[in-house]
């Protein structure tokens, strides 16, 4: 594994976790204020925590003077690119946050990992190949999430998993449209960008529902939304964009469906979300079918290695 593999790998990895106790953030948030309102907030002081970085990147290029590896950066292609990019983010972002409202994060966590299925599925409608093992791992994932919905919850699906996941099928939607438009524009700008669009159209949301948002109440979820600002929006989704630079979706994907683990764990210990033999069988269902649909991945890289 050269340098830039094995960096983009800790990238991920960091942002698994980051990601994973996001998910207890989420749900916090939600005692102080709504769902729009929340996302609008942590999606604003994302992409303005971007900003102080960007503009130092952009100083250290001008004096180094080096060369860019990405094509010149135009109006159209900033604001085609970033709205593109916030639109997927937008109702994805939005449909786990509401979903999240009558779930666990355990549960969200690892709904939301079903993008790691979708991704390689989705892409055959592109004209990219799949394998067996995508399907054998959907099959698993699949059965997982029959035991952790209905199972774990007395034979009735909750509606906050029904809509986290159609959130997973936007999820998949959002990384392939990264891998695509990171080869096109700088990661940070791209990510400032997304940040900001997802943050307007969801306080414009948070408006049309007449949200109630109260400075109390924003004080009193400080903790939250700061998380779920600076760390799972500026810092995690910027290291996410980053990484797939160097890592095909697929590869990122395996290593970013552990924020469903993390996610469960950071249920039990904060939250004391219960956790019955039925939810861990669906877990470790999910989990394995999420590593399975990748194994055409994991196969190659070893042929790599071994080569």
């Amino acid at each position: 594994m050269n340098k830039r593999a094995l960096r983009a790998d800790i990238l991920l990895l960091i942002t698994a976790c980051i990601w994973g106790f996001a998910f207890v953030a989420q749900k916090a948030g939600m005692d102080y204020v709504g769902p729009y309102s929340f996302n609008g907030i942590r999606f604003i002081l994302g992409s303005l925590s971007l900003l102080p970085l960007i503009i130092f990147n952009r100083n250290k290029k001008q004096k180094t003077q080096g060369e860019s590896t990405t094509p010149p950066l135009t109006p159209k292609i900033f604001f085609g690119s970033t709205l593109l990019a916030g639109t997927c983010l937008f109702i994805a972002a939005s449909l786990q946050q509401t979903g999240i409202m009558t779930t666990t994060p355990g549960h969200s966590g690892f709904i939301t990992g079903l993008y790691v299925v979708l991704v390689p599925i989705i892409g055959i409608f592109l004209g990219r190949k799949t394998g067996i093992p995508t399907w054998i791992g959907a099959f698993l994932t699949l059965t997982g999430l029959f035991f952790l919905s209905a199972m774990g919850n007395e034979g009735a699906i909750n509606q906050g998993d029904v809509i986290t996941i159609i959130s997973a099928f936007f999820w998949a939607f959002h990384v392939l449209v990264i891998d695509k438009l990171v080869q096109n524009i700088d990661p940070l700008i791209l990510s400032s960008g997304q940040f900001a669009w997802t943050g307007i159209f969801s306080i414009i949301v948070a408006v049309v529902l007449r949200e109630s948002v109260s400075r109390e109440a924003v004080i009193a979820g400080i903790i939250p939304i700061l998380y779920g600002g600076l760390c799972s929006v500026g810092i995690a989704y910027t290291l996410q964009v980053v990484a797939q630079k160097d890592a095909p979706p697929a590869h990122a994907t395996i290593i970013l469906c552990l924020e469903g683990c993390v996610a469960a764990i950071g249920g039990v210990l904060i939250l004391h979300d219960p956790l019955g033999k039925w939810t861990l069988l669906g877990f470790v269902l999910m989990f394995a079918g999420m590593l399975v649909s990748q194994g055409e991945v994991i196969a190659g890289g070893f042929k790599k290695k071994n080569c």
